[in-house]
């Protein structure tokens, strides 16, 4: 894996190795595992690696050429730069979420490395998750732009925090699922339904200011649609932060990752390794 001595461990390397060089160390062994998973995921066959973007790719060209017929919604808010947007960015949460249940079973022997946790596996898949699909919606979102369906994105900055914030809650709840569907076939077997089901109430594909009430007040306890509504807050000039609650969304977020790494830590100990 790369250059990484993975049978070292930054313990046992030099007792004095300060908080820097430790995490030196460790971002080396998530850049090899990172490299490692695209290319067992991806190999050098035909297109090889371009694979981890042309995937996303094509789910979301498909899906919107499947809007371009549709009317223009409210203010500046393309039906083809609303698909564009909003399913780009829920690949994250898909594929994420999706890979978390074979996190574990494909990788149990590169943790005879006492250099490699299960967290930084869990990181490395996710990052490789976040890159194609970041990087399939800039293409999207650039094809979008030169056909004149939408402009640049009106508030950047509010963009790429929307999209950190769905990464942070799918990387969250991978921590989760790598953990709990270890040893519970059964219930990895829910994660993909579960995706689905997740689609209507991401808030990916409907603005919340679309839906009555009381629906919409059902709906804004689920934390997915204020990110989504704060992407589209990055991207259209017209769009609002009416429906965002930030510190809601961030409180979900920590919750969710504390039990994540919890639960990560007791899975390491029922982990045998012949």
């Amino acid at each position: 894996m790369s250059d990484v001595r993975l049978s070292e461990s930054p313990t046992t390397v030099d007792k004095g190795t300060s908080f820097l060089q430790s995490l030196e160390i460790q971002l080396r062994v998530i850049g090899a595992l990172l490299m490692r998973e695209l290319h067992t995921r991806y190999g050098r066959d035909n297109i090889g690696y371009l694979w981890v973007v042309a995937e996303p790719l094509m789910f979301g060209s498909v899906i919107a050429a499947m809007h371009s017929g549709q009317r223009g919604h409210e203010g500046d808010m393309n039906p083809v730069a609303f698909a564009v947007t909003g399913y780009s960015i829920f690949i994250i949460f898909r594929g994420i979420v999706n890979r978390a249940e074979g996190a574990l079973p494909g990788n149990l022997g590169l943790l005879y490395h006492r250099m490699v946790t299960v967290l930084d596996i869990t990181v490395a898949r996710a990052l490789l998750e976040l890159a194609g699909t970041v990087s399939a919606f800039l293409i999207l979102l650039s094809i979008s732009i030169a056909m004149g369906f939408t402009d640049w994105p009106a508030r950047p900055l509010y963009l790429m925090l929307g999209i950190f914030y769905v990464f942070w809650v799918s990387f969250a709840l991978s921590m989760i699922i790598t953990a709990g569907t270890y040893e519970r076939h059964t219930l990895g077997r829910l994660v993909h339904p579960a995706t689905y089901f997740a689609m209507p109430i991401s808030g990916a594909f409907i603005a919340v200011s679309w839906i009555p009430e009381p629906y919409r007040s059902y709906l804004l306890w689920v934390p997915l649609p204020h990110m989504f509504e704060m992407v589209r807050y990055g991207q259209f000039a017209s769009a609002t932060l009416e429906y965002v609650d930030l510190p809601y969304a961030t409180a979900w977020n920590v919750g969710l990752t504390l039990i994540g790494l919890l639960l990560l830590s007791t899975v390491r100990n029922r982990i045998q390794l012949s």
